[in-house]
């Protein structure tokens, strides 16, 4: 009786140690989906309290809008895993690129405080010329 009872407890303890690692993954670790994001890079900053991490805002413009003749702006908020990465981003800022992103379903603190972490950037703008350099060629 006692060997069906240590059976019937180690069986009960293993399928809930393996529903558990399942929900892990599928909750932080499944790629939910995947796509790309394109818009005025508004910032990216490093912060946190206990974990640092890279986040960032893409305002994407809209025409929708509840009220007639207004423009709607859609915020994408976005973490960055890679330092190098978020770097980059840092110096885009202000202008518009095009990001590649992957979603999970849930966020974990050393990955990040949203659940869309930005992996690449797709098409940035060229940075050929400063402003005032510009300006300064088109008067001559």
């Amino acid at each position: 009786m006692k060997s069906n009872m240590k059976k019937f407890w180690t069986v009960t303890a293993s399928i809930i140690i393996v529903a558990l690692v399942l929900f892990g993954y599928f909750r932080f670790y499944f790629v939910f989906g995947e796509g790309v994001k394109s818009g005025e890079l508004n910032y990216v900053v490093y912060k946190g309290v206990l974990f640092k991490t890279y986040e960032g805002k893409l305002i994407q413009s809209g025409i929708r809008s509840r009220t007639a003749g207004t423009i709607q702006s859609y915020e994408f908020e976005f973490s960055v895993e890679n330092e190098e990465l978020a770097r980059e981003l840092m110096m885009l800022g202000g202008r518009t690129v095009e990001l590649h992103y992957k979603e999970y379903f849930g966020a974990l603190p050393w990955r990040g405080f949203t659940k869309f972490i930005v992996d690449s950037i797709v098409s940035k703008p060229s940075v050929t010329a400063l402003p005032s350099e510009t300006t300064s060629a088109l008067s001559e």
